[in-house]
């Protein structure tokens, strides 16, 4: 291996083993409607049950915050977006269904 294909070992790219599977996970909800109250409520539990201290969970009120929705190119809400560990998954929905999430964020 060359000098150059070698590199330097820095914060920024060494990962610890800890931090490779946290869940990088995004709830993107209209506001205060029901179903939007319900998914927050319901994935906060989810996490809190079976990745107590492994997740990030950020919430995104696309009123709010139109653009990152754009962006994510959302089609319908509630939406949650599982970037990490492993593949990206979408799941729609109030998150009720305990099953098909954990299905969804690769735990079953």
């Amino acid at each position: 291996m060359s000098e150059q294909d070698q590199l330097p070992l820095s914060e920024n790219n060494v990962m610890n083993e800890h931090e490779q599977h946290v869940y990088q996970l995004r709830l993107f909800v209209t506001g205060a409607s029901p179903n939007s109250s319900r998914a927050i409520s319901n994935l906060k539990a989810i996490c809190e049950i079976h990745l107590k201290g492994n997740y990030n969970l950020e919430i995104i009120d696309v009123y709010q915050q139109p653009l990152i929705a754009e962006r994510e190119q959302i089609i319908a809400l509630p939406m949650l977006i599982k970037r990490a560990p492993g593949m990206e998954r979408r799941l729609i929905g109030d998150m009720s269904d305990v099953n098909k999430v954990l299905r969804g964020l690769g735990l079953q």
